[in-house]
């Protein structure tokens, strides 16, 4: 990593500017010693070199016309940070180079199936496709190894280790595996049913349809019982409508006896119980959240074998990444992929995101029936533009009224517990989170976490710790946990002695840079990991990759494209044996460094060509 203006070496003594973390000496790399990896890999043929040529006699280059969208931005100034914008397309395989899914898996004991779809334009010879397809990329497949049988079939990049010559799938009966380790699978039923809309919702109907009655009622009542006096402008309640008021709400309790014929007290509603099939406080699962370590829902990087990893370093609680709920009542196969669950994930949630009660109760109570989750969230932290502007998200902080219906209809549908994740506010200097989560708590949210810090402000400030604890005194007793800026035992600490209001903490970017952090907080030590063990983290993950979207060649794409994305956080680690005041700090970015071996020093590189390389 090139900061070579933050840092200055005299008499053995660095001299660096704010933000920039402690390295040993010897460890640092001066402007002699530096010698930075190209941004990207060299041209290999001369078509590649041809098309970096810019054509300057096209016609958007003359005087008349803009120049187009391609030369403004090689014009503009080169920056290393933020998102790339040029990145190309998910990787694609187009239907005529795939083999058809009836010949895919064939037992090498089974004739050869025929396909029925007239239309199929998928390759249906086998011995072809075989010969088409790329080369392995090894000798050993993972799935056939532990399972002894690998689904993937002759699609498989390895397999060469479970493929007869004629190209049928061999299986070892051998091994001790022969269950699935994933749930929460759409089947084709359910997909069915939702995209013809036959699934009964009328459990979700009743509940939101007697709350808008509810909501009605109480705006009558606002308006019938409320006179402004024009010269105090001050709002009065007049006796008499105050009597008629309480006739006609009398009259809407039901004229049944508590008592049966023996007079013993009968188990029922006696008053003006306005939403049916209420899930009272009392008839909620409980889970015990106390100190708990809990694995943020992270966005694209929270895939299910990134927490099956953390979940193995020590954490307690995972959630699925952020799933739209509109999506999933589409039956979207992409959005119903983040409600996948590993039986390792014994305390496992859903995160929902949505901007109205109609959609989030459907999808609440769809969830509950069909899957198999221990807890439901609501995010309304989401600061992406789109999802804010659309009302989701954090953009539900700005409309109370119908986020007290989405959290109330949830609530009231299920019996699972209901968490929220929310964030201070909007605004920077304007925090809202404190006369919310009370509200939270009176709606049925069963625990609330509080991110320190607003839509606004993203990650360019420290998490305000002092705020959370604010928060969660207003809320007791419903437990608060915090979340922000945790990158160490340490921080860890901090949090439950000086705040010890707040019931435990969410860890998001500090398990992406080191996921061994939730070790380290049980273990109440620094953990200074070795290149090797942290190759070992990555070998593993890339496993239960091939695991979960398969070792065929788009599963293999994947797997690469998550890994990348992981790398893309994991780099900003600084190994404890380098830091001269450990522990690092996470907004604290390091100097140019080498490693202790060569391996480190791969790691520690920003160039995507390396993480490539690794």
């Amino acid at each position: 990593m090139d900061l070579s203006s933050t840092t200055k070496v005299v008499n053995n003594v660095i001299d660096l500017k704010a933000g920039v973390a402690r390295i040993k000496a010897e460890f640092v790399l001066t402007g002699n010693d530096k010698s930075p990896t190209p941004n990207t890999l060299p041209c290999q043929k001369e078509e590649d070199l041809n098309n970096l040529e810019v054509d300057m006699t096209d016609e958007t280059t003359s005087d008349q016309e803009p120049p187009n969208k391609k030369q403004c931005y090689l014009s503009r100034k080169e920056k290393r940070r933020g998102q790339n914008k040029s990145r190309p397309p998910p990787f694609k395989l187009s239907r005529e180079s795939r083999l058809c899914p009836a010949l895919q898996d064939v037992p090498e004991d089974e004739p050869w199936p025929e396909c029925k779809n007239e239309k199929c334009t998928f390759i249906h010879n086998v011995p072809e496709y075989i010969s088409s397809k790329l080369p392995d990329i090894g000798p050993v497949c993972y799935l056939y190894s532990v399972y002894g049988h690998c689904p993937r079939g002759q699609t498989c990049r390895f397999g060469s280790q479970h493929l007869t010559k004629e190209g049928k799938n061999c299986s070892n009966k051998s091994c001790n595996r022969t269950d699935a380790s994933t749930i929460n699978f759409l089947t084709k039923e359910l997909q069915a049913d939702l995209r013809k809309r036959r699934y009964d919702f009328s459990k979700s109907e009743n509940i939101i349809t007697s709350l808008d009655k509810m909501k009605q009622k109480k705006a009558e009542v606002r308006s019938g019982a409320r006179k402004v006096d024009g010269q105090g402008n001050e709002t009065k309640l007049e006796e008499n409508q105050y009597s008629n008021l309480k006739m006609e709400v009398d009259d809407h309790i039901p004229d049944q006896k508590c008592t049966n014929e023996n007079n013993e007290v009968e188990d029922k509603l006696c008053g003006p119980a306005v939403l049916p099939d209420l899930a009272l406080k009392r008839e909620k699962k409980e889970l015990n959240w106390q100190n708990k370590l809990y694995l943020a829902p992270l966005t694209t990087v929270g895939n299910l074998p990134f927490r099956r990893i953390c979940k193995e370093l020590g954490a307690d609680i995972t959630c699925g990444e952020m799933a739209m709920a509109s999506s999933l009542l589409q039956a979207t196969q992409q959005e119903w992929a983040l409600v996948k669950r590993h039986e390792s994930e014994k305390l496992f949630g859903v995160q929902l995101c949505g901007n109205n009660p109609y959609v989030m109760t459907r999808c609440t109570q769809l969830l509950e029936e069909q899957m198999s989750i221990n807890f439901i969230d609501v995010n309304l932290g989401c600061p992406i533009e789109l999802v804010y502007q659309q009302g989701g998200g954090s953009g539900l902080l700005r409309r109370e009224k119908v986020l007290e219906s989405v959290v109330r209809s949830m609530s009231n549908v299920t019996n699972l517990p209901l968490t929220i994740k929310t964030r201070t506010g909007v605004y920077t200097d304007k925090n809202i989170a404190h006369t919310l989560v009370p509200k939270f708590r009176d709606w049925g949210a069963s625990l609330i976490t509080v991110h320190g810090r607003s839509r606004e402000q993203r990650y360019t400030r420290n998490a305000d710790w002092n705020y959370i604890e604010t928060c969660a005194k207003l809320a007791s007793p419903t437990p608060v946990f915090g979340n922000g800026d945790i990158l160490s035992y340490e921080d860890y600490e901090r949090v439950s002695i000086d705040y010890p209001s707040i019931k435990g903490v969410m860890i998001g970017r500090g398990a992406l840079i080191k996921p061994w952090l939730f070790t380290e907080i049980k273990e109440k030590r620094h953990w200074d990991i070795s290149s090797s063990e942290r190759l070992d983290i990555l070998r593993k993950y890339v496993n239960y990759g091939l695991e979960h979207w398969g070792s065929d060649t788009k599963g293999v794409e994947n797997t690469r494209r998550f890994l990348l994305e992981w790398l893309s956080f994991m780099y900003r680690y600084i190994p404890v044996g380098l830091l001269e005041e450990p522990p690092q700090k996470i907004n604290q970015r390091p100097p140019g460094y080498r490693g202790r071996d060569d391996l480190e020093t791969l790691m520690a590189s920003a160039n995507c060509t390396d993480w490539i390389k690794i």
